[in-house]
């Protein structure tokens, strides 16, 4: 008996680009703070590439503190969501489930740095999600991975199947 032929990878890569596009494009201010995703496999890069709108303190600069935590938020929010609907993109059945987001609990930012007028980046991990609750942290650098300039931490209300 023979397995059937896998998928071409151009067709893999574009149902799991457009999954992610159709995500991103629920959260709010991805478009104003200019933040996109790469995406490697699962695991996901976000970008928020520099605008003046982003400068919190003109005379340093620095970047605001509150663009920094929408941007390390919604990469948690985005990473969350991914891990989700991931299972169901790489089933055989490919179909994209209904997309409902994690409501945030709480999300506590430390900033360990000032965050330079130039575009920065971050990746999120999940540390725990249940059918209920998830843990999320999220890392944000510049320039060099190993010098974060921000990090968080997130609890999320995962949406239930009547949401």
């Amino acid at each position: 008996m023979s397995r059937p032929r896998p998928e071409p990878v151009q067709v893999v890569k574009q149902r799991r680009d457009s999954a992610l596009s159709a995500l991103v494009e629920r959260v709010p201010y991805v478009q104003f703070l200019g933040i996109s995703f790469d995406r490697r496999g699962d695991e996901l890069t976000a970008t928020m590439n520099y605008d003046e709108k982003l400068i919190g303190n003109p005379m340093l600069p620095a970047l605001h503190g509150g663009a920094t935590a929408a941007f390390l938020e919604t990469a948690a929010i985005i990473e969350l969501s991914w891990q989700m609907i991931w299972p169901s993109i790489e089933s055989d059945s490919h179909e994209l489930p209904p997309l409902r987001m994690p409501k945030t609990i709480d999300f506590t930012v430390d900033y360990l740095r000032s965050g330079l007028p130039r575009d920065a980046y971050a990746r999120a991990r999940v540390n725990r999600s249940g059918r209920r609750y998830a843990s999320v942290h999220v890392e944000a650098w510049q320039d060099n991975r190993e010098k974060l300039f921000a990090q968080a931490t997130g609890h999320f209300m995962m949406p239930q199947k009547n949401d």
